[in-house]
């Protein structure tokens, strides 16, 4: 045991003191690496930040009918008592039309404009919560509330969520082909850079192959290149996200300000931090392992 650990601290050292003498390409090796992953992570938090925002909305159908705008107390009442008798509706709210001018005034921040306008240009509306969830009952109940008396339109006012929830699982499943793409892409670009240090140590793996060594002993130091130079493009890509990140909010910020609201976009969690740093990792691992592989399938085996 104690020499197991010995060999893989020997080989650890040997690829940070490396590290040492070249930091500029070592450097640059993982910058490439985090740029490339930076994409992918990015486009995934974007993704996130909206999915939360979406999470927060009501997801429940309901149906809003706005009346027409010359509809009097009386036509509205009229359309109440007629809700009333519909079996496929589960309860619902009547919101006159001063209201609804005053709280998209206070919504808005704009309650000053209220004094420049000559007449309300908001209907009266019912907020209708209908029992059922299926599609085509509640196309069957838009239809039927479209015929009541003074009744101008009626909207499902989550349509634009679903379809806005949608879009966030097309993008997710975009960024998931992205990374995949992008993943066999680094695990070529480590391949080929540990295939470049074969190649300038061929004849120090020689001699340590006419002394003895084992395939084990020869490969484990370029598996430790690999997983080190994917972790520290897992550590580029997370710098660079969260710079980003930062840069965004500023505008942002202001924007949001604008509308009387607060929004800022916020990075992931610490468990997919760390899974970015185990997927990184992973994938200079397989690189070198298999930029090695190939190598020693060339020179024969050992024991």
């Amino acid at each position: 045991m104690m020499n197991w650990l010995s060999q893989h601290r020997l080989a650890l050292g040997l690829i940070l003191g490396r590290f040492a003498r070249a930091p500029f390409s070592s450097l640059l090796a993982m910058l490439v690496f985090g740029v490339t992953l930076s994409l992918p992570l990015g486009l995934y938090t974007l993704i996130e930040n909206v999915k939360a925002v979406a999470g927060n909305v009501r997801l429940e159908p309901q149906i809003t009918a706005f009346l027409s705008t010359g509809a009097e107390v009386g036509d509205a009442r009229q359309v109440e008592s007629r809700l009333k008798k519909l079996r496929a509706i589960k309860q619902f709210h009547f919101i006159p039309r001063d209201q609804a001018l005053h709280e998209l005034l206070q919504s808005t921040g704009l309650a000053d404009v209220a004094a420049g306008l000559e007449r309300n240009p908001l209907p009266d509306a019912f907020v209708i919560e209908p029992k059922s969830f299926n599609a085509d009952e509640l196309d069957t109940l838009r239809n039927e509330l479209m015929k009541l008396p003074k009744v101008d339109k009626v909207l499902l006012d989550t349509a634009w969520a679903e379809r806005l929830n949608a879009m966030l699982r097309l993008g997710r499943d975009i960024v998931l082909i992205l990374a995949v793409l992008l993943g066999f892409a680094l695990v070529v670009i480590t391949s080929n850079t540990i295939r470049l240090q074969i190649l300038s140590q061929r004849e120090e793996i020689e001699i340590s192959t006419l002394i003895g060594a084992t395939d084990a002993f020869i490969r484990r130091p370029f598996l430790y290149h690999g997983a080190l130079q994917g972790l520290g493009g897992g550590l580029a890509a997370w710098l660079i996200v969260s710079l980003g990140l930062q840069l965004l909010n500023v505008g942002i910020t202001d924007l949001a300000k604008l509308y009387a609201t607060q929004f800022r976009l916020l990075p992931l969690d610490a468990n997919y931090n760390l899974s970015l740093l185990l997927f990184s990792s992973l994938l200079g691992w397989l690189g070198a392992f298999l930029a090695v592989g190939r190598h020693l399938s060339r020179t024969g085996p050992r024991a």
